[in-house]
């Protein structure tokens, strides 16, 4: 089954929220595959990432907040309850969702279900840094990878390939890679790295 930007993302928050529930109190300030970032660091640029998304889907204010520094100091007492509150706005947002509508973003006009793919692809990317930084094996799905795969297929590199967004791609493996591997060199991720 080939998955739509709705199913990823609604699919995405469960996946970053089990790997979140995973982590213990020591990991959350461990150091992440994202350069400069703790674990924490990556659950706040996450949180902030969906609560954006769900004040746009439910009220149209498209006012992009930015983001604290560093991210973490954005997470509230405990990162798995603060995470846990934010998920079901996140979904609920979802429901009629016109995902043809056509809205402006910070990336200039585009439909919701556009808007909405790629912070659906980062909740899975980001779940997976979470488990390499708590030394927990993630795997990303097949169906993301496809969806990620075909996203980007069209795009120049100039549109994900910038500070902030991907790195340039990892060799990895060659041909008996793992797709999710593969997926994940191809953010910029080394699939190897460990805390």
């Amino acid at each position: 089954m080939t998955w739509t930007a709705e199913t990823v993302y609604l699919e995405g928050l469960d996946f970053l929220s089990g790997v979140v529930g995973e982590l213990d109190e020591l990991d959350w300030q461990r150091p992440s595959p994202c350069a400069g970032w703790r674990a924490i660091d990556v659950l706040g640029h996450m949180g902030a990432a969906v609560d954006f998304g769900t004040r746009l889907l439910t009220t149209g204010e498209l006012q992009w907040v930015p983001p604290v520094d560093p991210p973490g100091s954005a997470v509230e007492g405990d990162p798995v309850t603060w995470w846990a509150a934010l998920v079901p706005a996140a979904k609920a947002a979802m429901d009629g969702v016109d995902l043809t509508k056509v809205i402006e973003t910070p990336m200039g006009e585009r439909t919701i279900a556009e808007g909405l793919s790629f912070p659906a692809i980062d909740l899975y990317v980001h779940a997976w840094d979470l488990g390499a930084t708590g030394g927990i094996p993630v795997t990303l799905p097949d169906e993301l990878v496809e969806f990620g795969r075909s996203l980007f297929a069209p795009m120049s590199a100039e549109m994900y390939r910038s500070p902030g967004v991907f790195g340039a791609e990892i060799a990895v493996g060659g041909p008996s890679a793992s797709a999710s591997d593969a997926f994940l060199a191809f953010t910029g991720r080394d699939p190897q790295w460990r805390a």
